[in-house]
């Protein structure tokens, strides 16, 4: 008899449920920045500063067009999650099915969107016209690539929402690896610049969404995953609609974050090659910040939304708890570092001979340092609530944050900062900082409303 891979996490200890669970995700998150980060760093000390903006533009474009990905599948993630909770393990391989071809059939709509308008998102942007070919080079490559890209997150978020975060660190882990090899290759013997990161990440990404495929078929009984090839093909009509309630403000949450991540990014690029260059480096730095974010709201969500669904409200204030606990010591343990070991942080992606470059960064990295602190406490406080709130399923909040976050204030306070008062670069920056701590705010109104432990309507 199989034994079933799926984790209920409606009775137990916490603490240690949410250690467990998280610290994997937490893993793979890091490493996912530090094989992007080595891209950065190999094409930097290959190319320089134009490399840098080269591969932080084209970062920016791939991150833009993953926003339907990475909504979606963390919508799937929270509705498997409420099945488990709910005792209707029955339905989790349609909607496997329905999830998974369905974003799929997106990856290709996109792709080939992004390909025909790659012009102009690149001059949207503002790319310096030094970091031009190298940025184009980069975000076609990703764009082909999209489809494996798009791939694991689905298959990851299945896991997740099962409980499971140790085989997707397993799998990013092998994937890591495959990306650092190969950018030594492409990058430095084959001097494709660029380009040739991107191709590395590609690669890395598409063995990664294999592996965890053939995993996930093979062990199905066990995830209670006995969908038929028909229900890839054949879309569940009501789950597709659940999908869809709970993805779309998920989905603009992180097109409107992007889509103004972009805005800001694009004056910064207007400053020049050199501004162009550190905001890759800033960027890498906010990913940091998302470490918190991002781990503790997916392992919050699945949490939450299991107990939610068993209707264990009292339970669910004791992990949102636990989560505060974690995230905020976390957010400590990264600003020190920030403050301690700048000068080592900034100038670990370029070549370290360049006394010119290396004057550069450090003079603008000075000022950035408080501006990196008030990221990791955002991420620290925003994966606390995202974790209620996404694990709610509550549509109209998840809406007004994305709204509230990623258009009105993350937008307004860039202007105000940046162009109004006049801060240039820093100002965009401290705008996009603060508007990190949009969720925190929302939440909290929707915590003390009690309005999460209304019950969502559940499919047939």
């Amino acid at each position: 008899m199989n034994r079933s891979q799926i984790k209920d996490f409606t009775h137990g200890s916490i603490m240690p449920q949410l250690i467990i669970f998280s610290l994997p995700l937490f893993l793979s998150n890091f490493l996912q920045i530090v094989y992007n980060m080595v891209d950065m760093v190999i094409v930097g000390k290959e190319l320089g500063l134009e490399g840098i903006s080269g591969v932080s533009v084209g970062g920016d474009v791939t991150a833009l067009l993953n926003f339907i990905a990475i909504g979606f599948a963390s919508a799937g993630q929270v509705l498997i999650a409420r099945y488990i909770g709910a005792g209707e393990r029955h339905k989790i391989g349609k909607f496997v099915g329905t999830m998974f071809s369905f974003l799929f059939t997106c990856a290709i709509v996109i792709s080939i969107l992004g390909f025909l308008f790659r012009n102009e998102l690149l001059m949207m942007m503002n790319t310096p016209d030094e970091s031009w070919d190298e940025a184009l080079s980069y975000s076609v490559i990703c764009m082909m690539g999209l489809v494996f890209i798009y791939g694991y997150n689905i298959v990851s978020a299945i896991l997740r929402g099962m409980g499971d975060s140790k085989h997707p660190f397993i799998f990013i882990a092998v994937a890591a690896a495959i990306n650092v090899i190969l950018d030594i290759l492409f990058v430095m013997k084959l001097e494709m610049g660029a380009g040739g990161a991107a191709l590395a990440t590609v690669i890395s990404q598409a063995v990664s969404f294999i592996a965890c495929s053939i995993f996930l078929f093979k062990k199905r009984k066990e995830f209670a995953l006995e969908a038929s090839l028909y229900d890839f093909f054949r879309w569940d009509k009501e789950m597709l609609s659940d999908l869809l309630k709970l993805g779309t403000p998920m989905a603009i949450k992180m097109a409107s974050v992007q889509i103004s991540k972009l805005f800001v990014n694009s004056f910064i690029n207007s400053y020049g090659k050199d501004i162009s260059a550190f905001a890759g480096i800033a960027n890498k730095i906010s990913n940091v910040s998302n470490l918190i974010s991002s781990a503790m709201n997916t392992a919050g969500s699945t949490m939450v939304g299991q107990n939610l669904a068993a209707e264990k409200y009292d339970r669910v204030k004791k992990i949102l708890l636990r989560l505060a606990l974690v995230t905020l010591s976390l957010a400590v343990v990264f600003s020190a570092a920030i403050i301690f070991f700048s000068d080592e942080i900034f100038t670990a992606f370029i070549d370290s001979e360049n006394a010119s470059d290396a004057e550069l960064i450090l003079g603008i990295g000075e000022k950035y340092v408080p501006i990196a602190i008030l990221l990791f406490f955002g991420g620290a406080l925003r994966a606390l609530m995202n974790a209620l709130i996404n694990g709610s399923g509550n549509t109209i909040v998840n809406f007004t944050t994305a709204i509230f976050d990623g258009i009105i204030l993350r937008i307004g306070l860039s202007v105000l900062f940046g162009l109004v008062l006049d801060m240039k670069h820093y100002g965009f920056w401290l705008g996009d900082a603060l508007a990190g701590f949009t969720p925190f705010w929302i939440g909290l109104i929707f915590y003390f409303t009690g309005a999460w432990k209304k019950p969502r309507k559940r499919s047939k």
